[in-house]
């Protein structure tokens, strides 16, 4: 395989997380601050704070016992923020710092289900799933009231707006609403006109009149000085919120003459405005199309004069009050991401197919959100073209859709195309120009579809709506699904990858086969062209990616490391790496000449269906099952500037250091040494310094003298030296040092201290038998050499004395 010489020494080496669209909002209850800046809402164990500006999670509130957040709520001063866990815990937040103030018990035998502040911001209302109303003094701590007789669940909770009338409504599983008095301790009346469940309640600025929305398609007017209904306005969809209107005139919205009118929200999926006088609707908002629109949620930050509502499918809407004008959108939640894209010729979007007939489209310098709709299916691939204003989607629905994105970042569909007879897995759009598409299905073949001229000529949609496109190609390639299709670098060549286990290649237009790439033991998920060479990549459900020779259909290379099957694979750095993505969650980095898995990235905890890389070769993208799209940065130049900057600040040092052990001044030394952070480093300094004639006083003054952090540092290589019995007479003089002048509760106290006394011991321990048994053999030598000694042998005979013994 011929191996590009621009590739050569620009291999890549690492990537960082550089940024996470991941699920902050997965339905119940969210809410604005009255200066709309940020937005609150429940995900799970938290409730997240998002700054409305950039869309970004500024925190994350979760409580000590990981719950379930059931309910919370924001006081009308914007200053506090009490949850309420499953737990049956309730924690009160100084949410701008992310601390919690206070934590008690919420005394429900079952969860709480809803709360809300009264108007002073000093009282909170708890709704239980025991059928219990509670109310708590947050400044002074301590619960006030407790209301029973409500039958099971307390799902809604709400305080009159004039604090000097100290009434508190409730409402539970029997629809009845309940006003409780505050002074008496009573319930002073039961409103009975709904049939189904009260979803909300509004009141009026004189807080003479009562607004009440249900599940039973009826508005109710409630006059609260006679606790009667004076009104009932048949709104004819289930309501999930409905939003009393500030008493002026906007001609936008219908509001012409003086009186009550409310907005209403619910499973039609629009904003509508009613008279209440007349029960008659003035403004209904245009009908969005697809499917998940319903509105769950509706609230209306008055200060801010901003309407938040949100939808089935887990995404926020911003509207200007006194138009509806959509202002911002977000989405809470995406289910299993199966494609990810970048879009624009800077890839400033991105675009994100999840399990949902909806496509999301992301700003990601603001995390704005657009929701396109026009699939009736989920969408199950994605692909763009060169230029990076169109691209391609496809669906269960059969079809293809082409949408274009103009300058300003809004998308429309601008073409559609269908005649596949199963779901449409696969869209590879052409690589020289914007000419045509091809798509691969479930029923076995692959389509080719030209692009018409009137879509290429116009910079908008067409006014009758989305142009139809026209199969030119139907070819019938394998013999089970096709997973996979992918265009040559120069529109001639298609490859298709299927799960009988092959891949094939064919010329267009005319889809002739050229060949059959078999070898795989499983299904194949992914084909890639190189850009630089005569080479196809695969990628197959049993672990491995290959590298197939165009010319004589041969494998190359295969390379193994995932744990399960390989879903995508893309060339980078010109084709001289591959980057694949797994059902095991990771990402790997490989360099094709020695089959060598670089780098292995994980980040995502499900199956990684999604894998592209930006036109730079710079950053990736990369989706998975686990609802997170996150943006990878390329930080190879980084690391090896940094790296490099490392070993030269460690060439200076080092030099610096000897110099400092030939001027003998080993206080210095042995400091820089530990800033080092080198053992060894460490140990020669220590050595040089025991080798100087006044050792042991030298080590002690030089010890002493240092700083805390810097023993510590010591004490942690002292574990390390003690393993040798070399350096272990090294650990044992620092170790000396230490136990002889430092404090034993100062000792006790250092960073660590337990594990390296456990690593110690041991060792210590090793080296004190050792000495033992050399001291032994050395007194028994001792012992031996006393012993060796021969007796002093007797004087000997003078020759007159043996003569003079030799005389008779």
């Amino acid at each position: 395989m011929a191996e590009t010489a621009a590739g050569v020494g620009r291999f890549k080496t690492n990537y960082a997380v550089e940024r996470k669209i991941e699920p902050f909002y997965k339905g119940g209850k969210a809410q604005l601050d009255q200066t709309g800046q940020h937005l609150f809402c429940v995900c799970g164990t938290r409730v997240n704070i998002l700054e409305v500006a950039s869309g970004a999670v500024l925190r994350s509130l979760e409580q000590e016992d990981q719950e379930d957040i059931t309910a919370f709520d924001l006081s009308p001063d914007n200053e506090v923020l009490v949850t309420a866990s499953r737990a049956l815990l309730l924690a009160q937040w100084a949410w701008q710092e992310g601390s919690v103030t206070r934590l008690w018990k919420a005394i429900h035998t079952a969860p709480v289900a809803t709360m809300a502040f009264d108007p002073t911001s000093t009282l909170l209302a708890t709704g239980g799933c025991d059928g219990a109303v509670r109310v708590w003094d947050i400044v002074q701590h301590y619960g006030t009231h407790h209301f029973r007789g409500s039958p099971g669940v307390v799902h809604l909770v709400a305080f009159h707006p004039d604090p000097t009338r100290l009434l508190l409504f409730s409402s539970a599983t029997d629809a009845a609403i309940r006003v409780w008095s505050l002074q008496d301790r009573s319930c002073l009346a039961v409103l009975t006109a709904h049939y189904s469940a009260v979803t909300s309640l509004a009141f009026s600025a004189d807080g003479h009149t009562m607004l009440s929305s249900g599940r039973d398609k009826i508005c109710i007017i409630w006059d609260l000085q006679s606790c009667q209904a004076t009104r009932t306005v048949p709104v004819f969809e289930s309501v999930e919120a409905a939003v009393l209107l500030p008493e002026e005139p906007v001609s936008q919205l219908g509001v012409k003459s003086p009186g009550l009118y409310f907005l209403t929200a619910g499973d039609q999926g629009t904003l509508r405005v009613w008279e209440a006088a007349s029960g008659q609707c003035v403004y209904t908002q245009a009908q969005p199309p697809g499917p998940g629109r319903e509105l769950t949620h509706c609230t209306l930050a008055h200060t801010a004069g901003v309407v938040l509502t949100a939808t089935a499918d887990h995404n926020l809407l911003l509207y200007e009050a006194r138009s509806l004008r959509l202002q911002k959108q977000f989405a809470g939640y995406s289910e299993e991401v199966l494609d990810v894209r970048f879009l624009g010729p800077e890839d400033s979007h991105v675009v994100v197919a999840s399990n949902s007939p909806c496509l999301k489209v992301f700003e990601l310098q603001t995390s704005a959100c657009q929701i396109l709709h026009g699939h009736t299916d989920i969408v199950l691939a994605l692909d763009v073209f060169r230029k990076g204003w169109l691209f391609a989607s496809c669906a269960k629905d059969q079809s293809v859709r082409i949408w274009r994105m103009n300058k300003a970042g809004q998308v429309i569909c601008v073409a559609q195309g269908s005649g596949h007879t199963h779901s449409v897995g696969t869209v590879c759009c052409s690589r020289l120009k914007e000419s045509f598409l091809v798509t691969g299905s479930q029923d076995c073949t692959v389509k080719l579809w030209p692009l018409p001229k009137a879509l290429l000529s116009k910079n908008t949609a067409p006014d009758n709506g989305p142009i139809l496109l026209q199969a030119q190609t139907t070819q019938r390639c394998h013999d089970k699904d096709i997973n996979s299709v992918a265009i040559a670098p120069n529109d001639k060549l298609l490859a298709t990858g299927s799960q009988d286990r092959t891949a094939k290649l064919w010329a267009l237009p005319q889809c002739q086969l050229l060949g059959v790439f078999s070898g795989h033991r499983r299904g194949l998920w992914c084909v890639q062209f190189s850009p630089m060479d005569q080479v196809l990549a695969t990628a197959s459900a049993d672990g491995t990616i290959k590298l197939w020779a165009l010319q004589d259909f041969s494998c190359l290379k295969t390379f193994e490391g995932h744990d399960a099957s390989v879903l995508k694979v893309a060339f980078v750095s010109r084709g001289t790496q591959l980057l694949s993505s797994g059902s095991d969650g990771l990402v790997k980095l490989w360099t094709i000449k020695n089959n060598e898995c670089v780098r292995t990235l994980d980040a995502h905890e499900d199956k990684v269906w999604g894998l592209h890389c930006s036109r730079l070769d710079d950053r990736t993208l990369t989706g998975a099952s686990d609802s997170r799209v996150i943006l990878w940065k390329d930080v190879t130049e980084a690391e090896q500037a940094e790296e490099q900057a490392r070993q030269e600040e460690q060439v200076v040092r080092q030099q610096e250091l000897d110099n400092l052990l030939h001027e003998k001044r080993y206080l210095r030394a042995l400091g820089l040494a530990i800033s080092l952070d080198r053992p060894h480093t460490v140990l020669t300094v220590i050595q040089a310094i025991r080798r100087d004639p006044e050792a042991c006083e030298k080590l002690e003054a030089t010890m002493l003298r240092l700083r805390r952090d810097q023993k510590e540092a010591l004490l942690r290589f002292c574990v390390t030296w003690n393993t040798n019995s070399r350096h272990c007479h090294e650990a044992q003089a620092v170790l000396g040092v230490l136990l002889r002048r430092e404090a034993p509760e100062e000792l006790l106290a250092y960073e660590g201290v337990r594990a390296a006394l456990e690593a110690l011991l041991p060792y210590t321990e090793r080296h004190f038998q050792r000495l033992s048994r050399t001291l032994q053999a050395a007194t028994f030598l001792d012992f031996l050499w006393h012993n060796m000694k021969l007796p002093v042998p007797a004087a000997a005979p003078t020759p007159w004395e043996t003569h003079k013994g030799a005389l008779p």
